[in-house]
């Protein structure tokens, strides 16, 4: 069976939450499976109290209940640690670059902990998936390794059946390669701004990747529409779109003084 080509470890994780808002909810259980580049893994895995009620529709899907965390350590708790864990990893997931990773960092926001996963490779199982076959996860596992997947919506089933897929499609398709970097570009490693993609980097400028403004660089928008700036301050983004459309803002006043 085809393994990857490693360079530096890479980070597969998944998280089960209170709902599906990267930007509002929170974790309550994470898996990490680290592969080395010897070949060899490590794993991280961790339930969390979410400082907040489970909805009974998020624990029907997990299986985690409010009594099942409720003397869980919390992220904050927990935070150090895991920074430690995937310290110069790149990371990978099942949609991950959509919810995994925002959600994450929105918890390391939290916690005050500053993280830059911009400088990690990152490489989406779901997005191969998609662009080859487009089916779930069970069905996934199903189609490429040929099992059912057994007690799926746990993180720790999940994360494994994510790096089976992931072998199996590397054996499977002759126009992919093991190499992380190249995986990291097919799935859909965009150049972004922000976690949740609300701005990406086109012709190396911050453009607007929602909305009315979309397309429409950033700076120009703040230019011509400056109350724009005070919406997305005032509204329900996630923190770190806020954080990096306060670093252009600060970024257009420092080049009007000069």
């Amino acid at each position: 069976m085809a393994r990857l080509q490693l360079q530096r470890p890479i980070a597969f994780f998944d998280l089960e939450t209170t709902g599906v808002d990267a930007a509002k909810d929170r974790i309550v259980e994470i898996a990490v499976i680290k592969l080395l580049p010897d070949g060899g893994r490590m794993t991280w895995m961790r339930r969390l109290n979410p400082e907040m009620p489970i909805p009974p529709d998020s624990s029907a899907i997990h299986g985690i209940y409010d009594a099942d965390v409720k003397d869980a350590p919390t992220f904050k708790e927990v935070a150090h640690e895991l920074k430690q864990f995937l310290h110069q990893c790149d990371l990978g997931g099942y949609n991950s670059n959509k919810f995994d990773i925002p959600a994450l960092a929105e918890e390391f926001l939290r916690a005050g902990i500053p993280v830059d996963f911009k400088s990690r490779k990152l490489v989406d199982v779901q997005q191969i998936f998609f662009k080859k076959e487009a089916r779930t996860l069970s069905a996934a596992y199903a189609f490429y390794c040929n099992r059912e997947l057994a007690n799926a919506h746990s993180a720790e089933a999940d994360v494994l059946a994510t790096i089976d897929v992931l072998e199996a499609q590397l054996d499977k398709y002759t126009d992919l390669t093991n190499d992380v970097n190249e995986l990291h570009n097919f799935t859909g490693g965009d150049d972004f701004v922000d976690y949740a993609r609300r701005m990406v980097m086109k012709n190396g400028v911050p453009v607007f990747n929602f909305g009315k403004h979309k397309g429409i660089p950033v700076e120009d928008v703040f230019r011509k529409e400056p109350q724009y700036y005070d919406w997305m301050m005032q509204a329900d983004f996630a923190l770190h779109t806020k954080q990096m459309i306060s670093e252009i803002l600060n970024n257009m006043l420092l080049k009007k003084m000069k």
